[in-house]
């Protein structure tokens, strides 16, 4: 879609929308996850062993085969458009769901969490249609606009989830997020205005891949160093989630409301990030997103390395806080980076390959997080996170001079 397009285009129409269904989609996608290990103990006779080893298959599942097949949905998105795999994604999502709420066993929910990766993408699809539809001197406010609505969907989906537990039961959960996702879709599919030009074969690279794919941009350097962004920004947010209640028990000496307080704690980086996301999206726009994005890492530096060292639950609470910033400044100018320094016709590829690497950053967290607290201390996990973002900081300023404070237009 060229510049005319993007103007007449009703972007704002669907960025409401497409909010709205990623904040529909971001709590189907997080309301299961606070009882999933209830749910596989439920599923047979198992040790508390079995129980940790059988619900963190369950839980990898979807992130390996999501990151395997979200560069095919891409090139498939540029070829078909990008509101058709919306609809893919969440009504196939949705039967995924519904059936996982009729399991017997442990095998078959590993097989259902392995066919919901493979109908991932619908938050990276709302993306990259935002991307494409919207003019490029209001990308940055529109992409971080749409990242608070699966941000503050996942804030509250296990709170939701842990109340329609209680109320009903697990398995009726499974149906009621089907139930969210197929919403989802229905929304997309009528209220969503999509102008697309498919991308002619004769167009793209003959190779495949993602080499293929960077060979179709002017800076693949430039393309190939925030992709890994994305998975160590990832990687170490994920590495955080596993151990942050067991770290608020330590710090509470295991007395008073913890699960309450470890909620609160978990939800602070949500809430900022929605208030900070949208205006460092716009500043990106007007300023240039290089120097939010070194700043970003600066800034989430600054914020982990106390956090492994604190006292005080009150300290911890503010430092999660601030860490809710840099995640707006970090996630929404990766992606508005890549949609300024790509063609129209990789839009969808790119952004399926930018959530194959944040699949990867999610796996790898995981363990890197629970490896690191058991063998050396919860402490090391937030100091270890910022020695990672400290290395990815590295790698951009020397790697990738453009995206130094003083920066070249191409980054901006």
């Amino acid at each position: 879609m060229d510049d005319t397009q993007q103007e007449k285009s009703p972007w704002r129409r669907n960025l409401i929308v497409l909010w709205g269904c990623t904040f529909i989609a971001g709590i189907a996608f997080s309301e299961i996850m606070p009882f999933m290990s209830l749910y596989v103990s439920e599923l047979g006779h198992f040790t508390k062993a079995e129980v940790s080893f059988y619900s963190g298959l369950v839980y990898a599942a979807t992130f390996l085969v999501t990151a395997i097949v979200s560069p095919l949905w891409g090139a498939l998105a540029d070829r078909k458009g990008r509101k058709i795999m919306l609809i893919r994604a969440s009504f196939g999502m949705a039967v995924a769901m519904f059936l996982m709420g009729l399991v017997s066993n442990v095998w078959q929910l590993l097989a259902l969490r392995a066919l919901q990766g493979l109908f991932s993408g619908f938050i990276s699809n709302a993306q990259a249609l935002i991307a494409t539809q919207t003019p490029r001197d209001h990308s940055g406010q529109a992409l971080g606009t749409l990242v608070t609505g699966s941000t503050s969907g996942m804030l509250m989906g296990p709170i939701i989830g842990g109340a329609l537990a209680e109320v009903f039961s697990i398995r009726d959960t499974f149906f009621i997020t089907a139930a969210l996702l197929a919403l989802a879709g229905v929304l997309s599919a009528t209220l969503v205005k999509e102008y697309f030009t498919p991308v002619k074969r004769s167009n793209q690279s003959g190779k495949s891949g993602i080499g293929g794919l960077l060979a179709q941009f002017k800076s693949p350097r430039l393309i190939m160093v925030l992709l890994l962004s994305t998975m160590f920004v990832q990687l170490g947010n994920t590495s955080i989630a596993p151990i942050i209640s067991l770290y608020v028990k330590q710090l509470m000496g295991n007395q008073g409301p913890i699960a309450l307080v470890a909620g609160i704690i978990a939800a602070l980086p949500g809430i900022s990030n929605i208030l900070a996301a949208p205006r460092l999206g716009a500043y990106g726009d007007s300023r240039g997103s290089g120097r939010v994005l070194m700043a970003g890492y600066l800034f989430a530096m600054l914020m982990y390395i106390p956090q492994g060292l604190v006292t005080s639950i009150w300290v911890l609470g503010f430092l999660r806080l601030m860490i809710g910033i840099s995640d707006g400044a970090l996630f929404p100018t990766i992606q508005t980076l890549l949609t300024k320094n790509s063609p129209i016709s990789a839009t969808s590829a790119i952004f399926s390959w930018n959530q194959s690497f944040q699949a990867l950053g999610n796996m790898f967290g995981s363990l890197l997080g629970g490896s690191l607290a058991g063998l050396f201390g919860y402490n090391t996990v937030f100091i270890s996170t910022a020695c990672l973002l400290a290395l990815n900081f590295l790698m951009l300023w020397f790697v990738e001079p453009s995206l130094r404070f003083k920066f070249n237009k191409a980054a901006k």
